[in-house]
């Protein structure tokens, strides 16, 4: 491991002075760079010469100090950033997959994830086997001659699942399986490579940005495989192009460093709704009730201080009752009918309609993921009881069942 910090120490004790001793670090707007010599260009072509920057589609000195920032805080000897999530997952399961090859997935992963794995890979020879990850004897089960990747969600999305990483790193290590975790619902909650993850993925869009406004991901791992990603003939995040623009690197940079303050309240205000409304008799999902078949797992996995999630998922029963308490609670200022997480206000969306919409109704159906389901992310307001109070009276307003 890089650091035996612990995450947001790491994150917080980082000194990056930018230009003329600037408290943040200077921002690199550059698309190409100069070299002395026609051999420190050549030698850099190669690979054999460090320190030099090429062309900012390789790595710009803005996206690489994001990258060391997200390495410390993962543990990892080195990260390299994406300009999306879905750059970041993609260039990891083709690195490290080829035809004929074989996936034992999660199959409560975000529809993106999904669609990728069941729809794309595919068409490239690469087959995945979708499980409930929190059954380890129907992972064992999966798992074939031709299996090269093991690849779980933390914290499942949108049902919350919890993945026992420690138990699917032993599996993971029994088979000769590369374990890969996405850690965007959980960012300093859990370290999985401190149970076993092989490589950890994060859309930073979500709450280690924290102000939706950038699209970008990460790969944390060992330097021998982020290398592997940049290599510039065989390097899947050298070809595939999935770049990071510099001042997006640096926006984000600044972000992370108030993520441990963002992730407690968060997880504060999300415990304090779901209780709220599993008292009032409400169907609701959330990792840190003691009703939540997962709390035991995580609990387990949970770094200190930083609570159950900012997560929660309420069943309002259907489509159309779930539609009506959202435009509701939008009207009455709850917070927004929007995809997406980790933003200072409560965001909400019905999952199977919307980043769950790629899973066919029936595999919904199967995976317990009911057409009213309504995830939350909850925000950073300072009174969170106001905000229950308010989800309740549009829960009346719309008549909604408890129980439902």
């Amino acid at each position: 491991m890089k650091t035996s910090k612990s995450g947001a120490a790491s994150i917080l004790s980082q000194l990056n002075t930018g230009a003329h001793n600037g408290v943040n670090p200077s921002i690199s707007d550059s698309s190409t760079y100069v070299f002395n010599t026609a051999k420190d260009m050549s030698d850099t072509f190669e690979g054999t010469k460090e320190g030099c920057f090429l062309y900012s589609r390789h790595s710009t000195p803005s996206n690489n100090m994001l990258a060391s920032s997200l390495a410390a805080m993962e543990g990892s000897e080195a990260a390299h950033v994406f300009g999306s999530g879905m750059g970041a997952i993609t260039a990891v399961l083709f690195q490290l997959c080829t035809a004929e090859d074989h996936i034992v997935s999660s199959r409560t992963i975000y529809g993106g994830t999904y669609a990728l794995l069941k729809n794309f890979m595919p068409k490239y020879g690469v087959q995945t086997s979708f499980v409930d990850t929190t059954d380890l004897q129907a992972v064992t089960a999966a798992i074939t001659p031709k299996t090269k990747v093991l690849y779980c969600e933390a914290m499942s999305n949108p049902l919350l699942e919890i993945s026992d990483i420690e138990a699917l790193a032993a599996i993971a290590q029994k088979y000769q399986l590369t374990l890969v975790v996405d850690n965007t619902f959980t960012p300093l909650m859990i370290t999985p490579l401190k149970h076993g993850a092989h490589i950890v993925i994060h859309s930073l869009t979500k709450f280690i940005n924290g102000t939706s406004d950038a699209v970008a991901g990460v790969v944390c791992a060992t330097e021998d495989f982020c290398n592997s990603l940049r290599d510039v003939n065989q390097g899947a995040a050298m070809l595939f192009g999935s770049t990071l623009d510099s001042q997006r690197a640096a926006s984000i940079h600044k972000n992370l460093k108030t993520l441990p303050i963002r992730m407690a309240k968060h997880s504060e205000n999300a415990y304090c709704i779901a209780q709220g409304l599993q008292q009032a008799g409400f169907k609701v999902m959330y990792p840190g009730l003691d009703g939540h078949k997962g709390k035991h797992t995580l609990e387990k996995q949970l770094e200190p201080g930083f609570g159950y999630g900012g997560l929660m998922t309420l069943d309002a029963g259907s489509l159309e009752k779930a539609n009506a308490l959202m435009e509701a609670m939008q009207d009455a200022g709850v917070g927004y009918l929007a995809v997406s997480l980790g933003f200072y206000k409560t965001l909400f969306s019905a999952s199977g309609s919307s980043t769950s919409s790629e899973i066919s109704k029936e595999e919904q159906i199967q995976m317990g993921l009911g057409e009213g389901l309504i995830r939350f992310s909850i925000g950073l307001d300072h009174m969170p009881e106001e905000t229950l109070a308010l989800i309740l009276t549009c829960i009346d307003k719309v008549a909604l069942h408890k129980g439902a």
